[in-house]
């Protein structure tokens, strides 16, 4: 049971009545038995809010920052009309526009109620509960009852890179020879003969061919197809850290995504392992066209743990699961300690067999402060983001030693970053 306003104007109209016109216990008692009456006579009448039947359809996933579509039909199956009102609840970060709706639902039918959602998390979000109040034809009180309708509506990675990709696969098709363009001399695999002008390189000449033929012929490449990708998210303590308003995982997401969708369409088989001391999320053998939704399926639920990550696990399931010769894309962090008392002493196993990538996200706030010289505060501020970066200077060069390339760049530019290292690597032969 509820009581609305307009049983508090009622009794309160009664109370100025009292004390005007029957300032007396009989006159409070007649008010009170006029306002119990009406209140006892609406919660009779209204219609019943416990036999309801609700069910939900509409939308189960939706890009982060984009709307989703959920609709609740509300049944009356009782003799009496429903009218009043419903409040959906869901969780705060499930953006609901509007959770309060009017109802009025006659014997027999059915209504439809239209919800949108625009999730401002990654991750599942459920719906909590459905609460529907029916008012009695006086409006002083009404019926109250909840009932639990299940839905989720899974909020995905945004893939806010997509619009680097139509310039990077018009990179990869004159890496390919789909275009006028042709990169020559460059990739391991053999694709044509043709005759020989100005420009080519020598080293691309067939002598045997040239002997049989009336011209100069040389080989023409392209680049490697057919090769595997495994790109690595680190989902421990570092990767928790926020750049902006969003975590560093965020961005790492994002890049690989944008390096999936690239390394699909060049030819290549990309598997995916989110890990700190255990798997979070892992996509393997997936299709080109299955690919995509793979990965940010996979993705959506996965979030930091607030664990220092094992190297040594981490890099123990690249190689179980790494048979021949792969481009490994660690998503990681640049920090000096856990990477000198993590990765670094397990790192040799990996570089031996496989080609790795290190990319990380770079806070642009340390720049900022590199460069502040105003006032003494700004001073020490500069002399301690000149050392965070002297740090992450020494780390990439380290790394670079070992044969690990290294992407270290801000959110904005990693994705794109990432996949012209890619494609470079690609037009090297390096795969």
């Amino acid at each position: 049971m509820a009581l609305t306003g307009r049983a508090g104007l009622v009794a309160l109209a009664g109370v100025l009545l009292v004390g005007l016109v029957l300032p007396s216990w009989a006159g409070v008692l007649a008010v009170t038995a006029v306002v119990v009456l009406g209140v006892a006579v609406d919660l009779l009448l209204a219609g019943g809010v416990r036999g309801l039947v609700l069910s939900r359809a509409g939308d189960t996933a939706v890009r982060l920052g984009e709307t989703a579509e959920v609709v609740l039909t509300v049944r009356n199956p009782g003799r009496r009309r429903v009218r009043g009102m419903l409040r959906d609840a869901w969780q705060p970060s499930a953006g609901v526009e509007t959770d309060r709706h009017a109802v009025d639902v006659p014997p027999g039918e059915a209504r439809r109620i239209v919800l949108r959602l625009r999730p401002v998390r990654r991750g599942d979000r459920p719906a909590h509960r459905v609460t529907v109040r029916s008012t009695g034809p006086l409006g002083l009180a009404a019926r109250q009852g909840s009932h639990a309708v299940p839905w989720t509506v899974r909020a995905l990675p945004p893939f806010t890179s997509r619009r680097h990709l139509p310039s990077r696969l018009a990179r990869l098709r004159q890496l390919d020879g789909r275009q006028a363009i042709r990169v020559r001399g460059q990739g391991t695999e053999f694709d044509s003969l043709r005759e020989y002008v100005i420009g080519d390189d020598v080293r691309s000449i067939d002598w045997r061919a040239s002997a049989r033929a009336t011209d100069v012929m040389v080989r023409t490449w392209q680049p490697e197809r057919d090769r595997r990708l495994v790109v690595v998210l680190d989902t421990g303590r570092t990767s928790a850290g926020r750049v902006g308003d969003a975590p560093r995982l965020d961005a790492s997401m994002d890049a690989a995504l944008l390096l999936g969708a690239l390394a699909a369409r060049a030819g290549d088989r990309v598997d995916l392992l989110a890990y700190d001391r255990a798997v979070r999320a892992s996509v393997q053998g997936a299709s080109a066209s299955e690919l995509l939704p793979a990965l940010v399926g996979a993705m959506a639920t996965v979030e930091p743990a607030l664990v220092e990550s094992d190297a040594q696990g981490m890099v123990g399931e690249v190689l179980r699961r790494a048979g021949r010769r792969s481009l490994v894309v660690l998503l990681t962090g640049l920090d000096a300690e856990p990477l000198r008392a993590g990765l670094l002493p397990v790192l040799g196993a990996l570089t031996a067999r496989h080609q790795v990538i290190v990319a990380a996200v770079a806070d642009p706030r340390v720049a900022e402060l590199a460069a502040g010289r105003g006032d003494g505060a700004a001073v020490y501020g500069a002399a301690a983001a000149e050392g965070e970066l002297a740090d992450r200077r020494g780390v990439t060069a380290l790394l670079a030693r070992r044969g690990v390339e290294v992407v270290d760049a801000v959110p904005a530019e990693l994705a794109p970053a990432l996949a012209d290292r890619y494609l470079a690597l690609k037009a090297a032969g390096r795969l």
